[in-house]
């Protein structure tokens, strides 16, 4: 599969994972929209590209929206070839102190952000007979740890939510992938601490102490999307670790705790914030 001419949406595209992505179509000759509700975030990310990028300001939670992007891309192109349902937020840290408004705002984001984009998206591929859509989940999709909750709880709904639709997609010609890494090098890292999480400390402690690369992933994804496959997992020992959850799921859910439990001792870290 060329990526040269065709025409991409990505959701989040103001950093991390979302602008590594929009870096990578570029440069495989694509057409790119990168949105993100912070409109000069995408802009910044869109002028570091050749002409053919575009920016949008973009709330994945505002459903109208989500459609009104899809629209104007179809309106412009005649088709929309790749849809990145790619925004998100974490909150990290014990669950009694989440609120009910935390709760909503990550199930909006990460859930529903999705859900609009596959509504959007999905089908207008259908009626062109071809497209993909690439759901971004996480590692925290495929195995649950201790204060993640609300995060596992939306993670591992896209997966279900991706690997079901492409159960019907793939057979009516359009491919559907979702993404799971694990601690990517991103902002998400210093993001959303409750109480006293240490969000980069945690994520790292599971993998080394080194995060990924974005622009890896990114290319990852392209080769996974290449490949038609329906599951991304990075890096190889989140692989392992994912492979090991379903092959002994309780004894996963033990070593959750045992890891869990010093981290809730851990100093606070930065401020709450989405993105």
């Amino acid at each position: 599969m060329s990526f040269a001419g065709k025409h991409a949406i990505v959701t989040g595209a103001g950093s991390g994972i979302g602008a590594a992505l929009c870096r990578a179509l570029d440069l495989a000759g694509a057409h790119v929209v990168g949105t993100d509700i912070g409109g000069g975030a995408a802009e910044a990310t869109a002028s570091s590209l050749s002409p053919r990028a575009r920016a949008a300001t973009l709330d994945v939670t505002d459903a109208g929206a989500v459609q009104a992007a899809v629209d104007d891309v179809v309106g412009r192109a005649g088709r929309l070839d790749l849809m990145f349902n790619n925004a998100g937020i974490v909150w990290g840290g014990e669950t009694e102190l989440l609120t009910l408004d935390q709760w909503n705002a990550i199930i909006d984001i990460n859930l529903r952000g999705v859900v609009h984009g596959v509504v959007a998206a999905y089908p207008q591929m259908l009626r062109q007979g071809d497209g993909h859509i690439i759901n971004t989940a996480s590692m925290a999709g495929l195995a649950a740890g201790g204060q993640l909750t609300s995060y596992v709880a939306t993670k591992h709904a896209v997966v279900g939510l991706s690997m079901a639709l492409r159960s019907e997609a793939v057979p009516r010609g359009v491919g559907v992938l979702v993404v799971c890494p694990a601690a990517v090098e991103t902002p998400i890292l210093d993001k959303g601490a409750v109480g006293s999480f240490g969000g980069r400390d945690y994520f790292l402690k599971t993998q080394g102490g080194k995060a990924y690369d974005a622009d890896q992933l990114a290319r990852d994804i392209l080769r996974a999307i290449e490949r038609n496959k329906a599951i991304l997992v990075k890096p190889t020992v989140a692989h392992a670790q994912w492979l090991f959850a379903r092959l002994a799921p309780v004894m996963m859910n033990r070593l959750s705790m045992r890891f869990t439990s010093p981290q809730a001792k851990r100093s606070p870290s930065r401020a709450v914030d989405s993105g």
